[in-house]
Formats: structure tokens, sequence, C-alpha cells
């Protein structure tokens, strides 16, 4: 292709990208989809593309933790963080769809469900909420499955941490930095005791520690946040694809996914 052709919706694919927001609903009144399914449809392709980016961006936060580069690893977390308040202002968004608009087309949603994004539970492997009962949406031997599989028995964003520590000349436990990675997160106490050294003596490490600290709670805020907007919606009604719903989203509130950080706190 000559360069000098090349234009804005060429580049971005942005016919293709518009031909994708497909509603399924006929409003009974004017045989036209029901209004508010597309604000539905396009918000949420809007969190796939999202998660797609974060994945990005984590593989390279990992990448260069385990690289011992505090700088580049503080620059891709601030990006992360800034990502992730844009996905929790989206649900603002998504809330101005009251519950009898999100009635009107929920019917038509079928089988599906935010339960079966397969991205999101890439993202939550990466961040070490592995759950290996997550994997099930997704059919055995689709790429998605595959995807997911690698990622789970991948380390998580807190082994290269770990990694990140030990690559600095601080004691890690070997226990830890030996961990099998496919298995939830633990507090390690002796471990603790270096962060503490690392917050009273080490201020770039302190940096990296307090970044992950926040990406920590962001993420706790967009669960509470996709928690209360679910409730609203449909209150405490079966999730759409048979998924539990707000009752399950409940049990993964003010979960940490670094422990340790959380921890310290007490002893500062």
């Amino acid at each position: 292709m000559d360069p000098s052709s090349l234009t804005y919706a060429g580049y971005l694919k942005v016919p293709e990208l518009l031909a994708l927001q497909q509603p399924r609903s006929i409003d009974p009144d004017t045989g036209r989809p029901e209004h508010d399914e597309m604000l539905f449809i396009v918000i949420h392709q809007v969190y796939e593309l999202w998660f797609r980016q974060q994945l990005h961006e984590g593989d390279r936060l990992v990448e260069r933790l385990v690289a011992g580069d505090g700088g580049l690893a503080s620059t891709t977390l601030k990006r992360m963080l800034t990502i992730l308040k844009t996905m929790v202002h989206q649900i603002d968004v998504l809330e101005t769809m009251t519950p009898v608009d999100f009635h009107s087309f929920r019917s038509f949603l079928s089988s599906s469900s935010g339960f079966q994004s397969a991205q999101f539970r890439e993202f939550e492997f990466l961040l070490g909420n592995k759950n290996p009962r997550m994997m099930a949406s997704q059919p055995e031997g689709s790429a998605e499955r595959a995807t997911l599989e690698r990622r789970f028995a991948a380390p998580t964003l807190y082994d290269a941490f770990a990694r990140f520590i030990a690559v600095r000349g601080h004691s890690v436990p070997a226990e830890l930095l030996s961990r099998d990675v496919t298995q939830p997160m633990r507090e390690w106490p002796s471990f603790q005791e270096t962060l503490l050294g690392l917050y009273r003596g080490h201020p770039a490490e302190r940096v990296v520690c307090e970044l992950l600290v926040d990406l920590d709670e962001g993420i706790q805020e967009w669960r509470y946040r996709h928690v209360k907007m679910v409730e609203r919606t449909i209150g405490f009604k079966q999730g759409t694809g048979g998924s539990p719903g707000a009752a399950y989203l409940r049990t993964t509130l003010f979960n940490p996914l670094f422990p340790d950080l959380w921890a310290i706190r007490t002893n500062l």
C-alpha cells in the first residue's frame, strides 16, 4: 500500500469497527432495536479493548519488573492506573441506563454473560486472582481456553514483583520465589520484613510498592462499582446466561491482590 494513501479510517479500520455494533432487540412499537442496547454493546466492547490494553501493559510490566527496571515499571503502572480510572468511570455512563431500559432488551442477550469474558479472566489471572473454575466458560480446545490455560500457569504480577525485589539485591524468601504460581497468593511474614526496610530506606523500590497498592485499591474500587451497578440494574436476580449475578460479585469484594503490601501498614 502506498503510505500516502493511508487514511485515518483506513488505519483505524473505522468502517469495520462501526460494523461490530449489532443490536438483537426489536422495539414492538417502532420495529427498530431498543434504544439503549446500542449503549450496552458499545460500553462492553470498549471494556474488551481496555482489557486488551491492560494485558498488553501488564505483560510489559512483568518483563520490566523481572529485569529490575523500576523506572519503566513505574511508568507502566501509572498508565495501567490511568486506564483503570477510565474503566471505573465508564460505569457512570452505563448507569444512565435505568432498570426499565435494560429490561427492554435483556431477554435478547440469551445465554451471553460478562462472566464469559476470556480477557477479563486473563487479566484476573495476571493479577493473581486464579480460579481454575473460571476457565470452564471457554470450550475445551478453543483459542480462548488455551490462552487462559497458559496465563493460569504463568507467574503473576506479584511473582514478578518478588523477582524485582530480589534482582535489586534485597532478601526474598526462596519459598516465595519458587512457589506454585497457580495457587492463591498468601502473606509472607519474612518478606514483609524486607518490605518494611524498603519503605524506610529505599525510595525507588517504595514507589513501585505504592503503585502496586494503588493498582490493588483501584481493582477493588472497580469491583465495588460493578457490584453496585448490577444491584441497581437487576437487584439480586440471576444474571444473564445463568450467572449468579450480584450475589457472587459481592464475594469478590475487599480481597486484596497483594496482601503483604497491606499487612505492613500496621508496622510502618
